[in-house]
């Protein structure tokens, strides 16, 4: 999706205006890969993160995308959806099929529909444009911490093992496949047992939406997919416990 030459004018100015308005009082080890056929957004984004210390490499289209992932293996990905020949929704789809590498989703197209697709496929945040890269610089930091977060050690209940670095659940020693919104939300609610959480914290703290933003029903449908695959008995849940009018609780 192309910035007009208004929006892109005046992003200009703004970087080339305040060249030292914020400076980075740490480097990043972290590298980005920044992919849109847009050569102007590429560069605008790619500025804006080396500002704060990241190192970022570009791709233009989808094919270069999934070169570039296998090449320089990358810590995290913005990802512009709307990208010729393969769109930015199939690389997403493609990446998740393989990897949980962290993905924020660039796109001018902001309505309910678009970023709800791009969560429920995977997507770790949704940016729409215009955007401000200092805000797009918090957003990835903040997916990078979620994403360290995930270095923590093994965590076990009874016959469940989560193995939280590498985003896998076994269960009697069987891997769980789960896809990357369903291990996050298994993992929280296993990371605070037996703590209720209602609808609307789970959505706030797994997908970083809100009611109205986000239907609650995308938490429902959610805990329904993980207890078909972690659960002996679905209809008499042992792991993930309704509350009656509060939410889910993780029982270990």
């Amino acid at each position: 999706m192309q910035l007009d030459d208004d929006r892109l004018a005046g992003r200009r100015t703004a970087i080339a205006t305040h060249p030292t308005e914020h400076q980075p009082t740490e480097r990043h080890s972290a590298q980005i890969l920044v992919v849109d056929d847009d050569t102007v957004v590429r560069r605008l984004v790619r500025d804006g993160l080396e500002r704060e210390g990241f190192e970022v490499t570009e791709a233009g289209d989808g094919t270069a995308a999934l070169a570039a992932v296998e090449s320089s293996r990358p810590d995290l990905v913005i990802l512009d959806v709307n990208l010729p020949v393969v769109g930015g929704f199939d690389i997403l789809a493609r990446l998740r099929e393989r990897s949980h590498l962290p993905v924020i989703l660039l796109s001018g197209r902001g309505t309910e529909i678009d970023r709800v697709l791009g969560l429920e496929l995977g997507a770790d945040d949704y940016v729409t444009k215009p955007f401000s890269p200092r805000e797009l610089a918090s957003r990835v930091r903040a997916v990078l911490r979620r994403a360290g977060d995930d270095r923590r050690p093994r965590l076990e209940f009874g016959d469940i093992t989560f193995d939280v670095a590498r985003r896998e659940v076994y269960k009697r020693g069987t891997l769980v496949e789960l896809r990357a919104k369903e291990f996050d939300l298994l993992v929280f609610l296993a990371g605070a047992p037996r703590r209720v959480f209602s609808r609307a914290e789970l959505l706030e703290q797994v997908w970083q939406s809100m009611p109205g933003w986000q239907d609650l029903a995308t938490v429902t449908e959610h805990v329904r997919r993980v207890r078909h695959k972690l659960e002996d008995d679905y209809e008499h849940p042992r792991w993930i416990r309704t509350v009656r009018g509060a939410g889910y609780v993780f029982e270990p």
